[in-house]
């Protein structure tokens, strides 16, 4: 989340005028995460999480929002954005594209266990079914077509070692494309990481929050990225213990298939491959703010070679 643009207390006094809130109280900027400017917001009526967009296309921000709204309606923990007095989710302060949305209980686990990725294979599972109902489509902002321009974009400032990764990775994954379109489809989150997942002191979820990379591709790519960063040890490889009661929470509710389990080992290599280049971007071409969060991109190479060698946990009968 960071913070790249920080209005000041007066403009978004003024610009809160437009919703039926209450009065600003206070606001502070959010530290956690790299894509947008965020604040706590609270007010006389309640507390609020505020984004500032500050790389996505306008045109683009309504899939995510109505996204969220679905989601929230169909029960699901996740910020319900907040409608101005014209209706409208979206407005513009400080020159960006701007969201206020509801702040949910819970802070983030560091260290997760078993139990926790029951619960969050279950709610990646119920997220998932509540997709489908989702009438708003719109490509993986991360997905093929933008690891081959973050490849070519970063490809002049990468070691020798490191560009041959990227080009041997590439390879493979562009052979296996065909094996794609075999594989079920929807509404992804694309970014359940731990630190958007918030817990309740007695064990709940409170919270999944930051759907901003969210988009349509296939369901096991979302499921590799969650197993990628729930599921792994200090040393990259994947947890067998933790690994199994998040597919099997997910398998329980919404069955794996075969073709998804002939892929499962080259889609955590694809989900590996696109946090490396997410984070060798924000590291090689940094952006200025007043907080920024640059997450180190050698964690996720090193996943992504433990995952090329081929030893992952199968996907569940």
């Amino acid at each position: 989340m960071s913070v790249f643009t920080l209005p000041t207390e007066e403009t978004l006094a003024r610009w809160l005028n437009h919703y039926s809130i209450g009065r600003l109280i206070g606001f502070e900027g959010i530290a956690d995460g790299v894509q947008n400017s965020n604040f706590f917001v609270t007010t006389t009526l309640g507390r609020y999480v505020l984004t500032l967009f500050e790389d996505i296309a306008r045109a683009e921000l309504p899939y995510y929002l109505h996204l969220m709204a679905h989601l929230a309606r169909h029960g699901l923990p996740v910020p319900a954005p907040i409608a101005n007095r014209d209706n409208e989710y979206l407005g513009t302060l400080a020159g960006k594209p701007a969201v206020l949305v509801s702040r949910l209980p819970g802070a983030s686990e560091a260290h997760p266990d078993g139990g926790h990725c029951t619960r969050i294979g279950t709610m990646l599972a119920s997220l998932h079914l509540a997709g489908r109902s989702y009438g708003r489509r719109q490509p993986n902002p991360r997905g093929t077509g933008w690891r081959a321009q973050a490849a070519t974009l970063l490809r002049p400032y990468l070691p020798v070692d490191d560009a041959a990764l990227l080009d041997a990775e590439l390879r493979f994954q562009e052979s296996t494309d065909d094996n794609f379109s075999r594989l079920p489809t929807g509404a992804i989150h694309g970014d359940l990481f731990r630190d958007n997942v918030l817990w309740t002191e007695d064990g709940f979820i409170g919270g999944v929050i930051d759907f901003y990379f969210a988009g349509h591709d296939a369901l096991l790519f979302d499921v590799a990225v969650t197993v990628n960063d729930w599921c792994s040890m200090p040393d990259g490889a994947i947890d067998p213990a933790r690994a199994h009661a998040l597919l099997t929470a997910y398998h329980s509710s919404h069955p794996f298939i075969d073709p998804e389990r002939i892929i499962w080992p080259t889609m955590l290599r694809a989900a590996a491959l696109r946090f490396w280049l997410s984070r060798l971007a924000d590291r090689t071409l940094p952006r200025t703010g007043e907080l920024v969060l640059v997450k180190n991109p050698d964690e996720y190479r090193n996943i992504l070679c433990l995952r090329a060698s081929g030893i992952v946990p199968p996907l569940p009968d």
